[in-house]
């Protein structure tokens, strides 16, 4: 109900500050999915609504949310399902251009750690549907912080691009807003031309045992490949770990649309290492390593299928992963513009 407000509010404040021709956009992603984790099963239907509006030429309003009910069978011998609802805010956030090097945001924002918390968790993004397993290292509790950020450009050139983001995170127990006292930032590295991207991280938690993470990525997108290679090494004070994955969509058949180019074999490759056991940090409690195979077909109108297999083994044990979806991706104007 309070996504729903909130959305509401947004709308009405939109409605009043922006012209027809800058209407809000309405966005995200509806996924069914389903999950079979050592014999565990687990249906998943969710939707992720994102909303983006601009107001004026300078202040940018969006937020996304998160609704899903989780299903999955009672043990052997009774009927029927377990079942929990979720419905949340995943971010809140207004950014402000100040200058063409700096955006100012406020708010409830995702920490701007590593790679895969900004751009890879909405669900009709990845090609896999959960995850890497050092995901959590650097994110505190929620992934997301309250208060405020800059980011921006330092400099752009046709050879290089450097960006930079800081944060700082107050405490926050808020149902809706929950976050840690924290604050770091990430500093990347890019080249046009051989779209290659590079970048480090750095996170503190600053209340109670305050600890510090570090993060390292590489992304590269070969030119007229069909192939992505993307990369990520995190530490923190109890655990670390890397993962790698690649994607390939091939054009030699009419290209990404035929209905050979639909379809994208995927391989992902990623090990976690323990330090102590003191804490998890979100991370198994044994040295694991998981390979991630998978093959994802994209179908017309924005909808992917996602289809994988993982087998992760460590000292508590091994096991198969199966895992199938089905994912739409929306977009629409929140009302008809007008021509200019």
């Amino acid at each position: 109900m309070r996504v729903l407000l909130v959305a509401a509010a947004l709308l009405t404040l939109s409605a009043a500050s922006v012209s027809a021709q800058d209407a809000p956009l309405i966005s995200g992603g509806v996924a069914f999915l389903h999950s079979t984790n050592a014999g565990q099963t687990t249906y998943l239907p969710l939707i992720e609504p994102l909303f983006a509006a601009p107001i004026g030429s300078h202040v940018f309003i969006e937020s996304r949310a998160a609704i899903a009910e989780t299903f999955s069978p009672r043990p052997q011998g009774q009927t029927g399902y377990h079942s929990s609802i979720f419905a949340g805010l995943t971010y809140l956030q207004a950014g402000i251009t100040a200058t063409p090097h700096l955006t100012v945001v406020a708010g409830s924002f995702l920490i701007p750690f590593a790679t895969y918390n900004e751009r890879l968790s909405p669900v009709w993004i990845g090609n896999f549907q959960d995850g890497p397993l050092t995901a959590p290292l650097g994110l505190m509790s929620s992934g997301s912080g309250l208060g405020g950020m800059v980011r921006g450009s330092i400099r752009s050139t046709p050879d290089y691009s450097l960006d930079y983001s800081a944060y700082f995170s107050a405490l926050s127990s808020n149902e809706q807003f929950s976050a840690e006292r924290s604050s770091g930032g990430r500093l990347n590295l890019y080249f046009p031309r051989q779209r290659l991207e590079g970048g480090v991280s750095y996170n503190r938690l600053l209340q109670n045992t305050q600890e510090n993470f570090y993060a390292a990525h590489l992304w590269w997108e070969p030119k007229d490949a069909g192939l992505r290679i993307r990369s990520e090494y995190s530490r923190g004070h109890h655990a670390h770990g890397y993962w790698v994955e690649a994607d390939y969509r091939t054009q030699a058949f009419g290209g990404l649309d035929s209905w050979v180019g639909r379809f994208e074999p995927v391989f992902r490759m990623q090990q976690t290492f323990r330090r102590d056991t003191v804490v998890s940090d979100g991370l198994p409690l044994e040295n694991t390593q998981r390979a991630d195979f998978g093959f994802d077909y994209n179908l017309p109108h924005n909808t992917r299928i996602l289809t994988s297999y993982s087998r992760q083994f460590s000292s508590a044990d091994n096991h198969n992963i199966w895992e199938t979806g089905i994912v739409y991706r929306f977009l629409f104007p929140a009302w008809k513009g007008k021509s200019k």
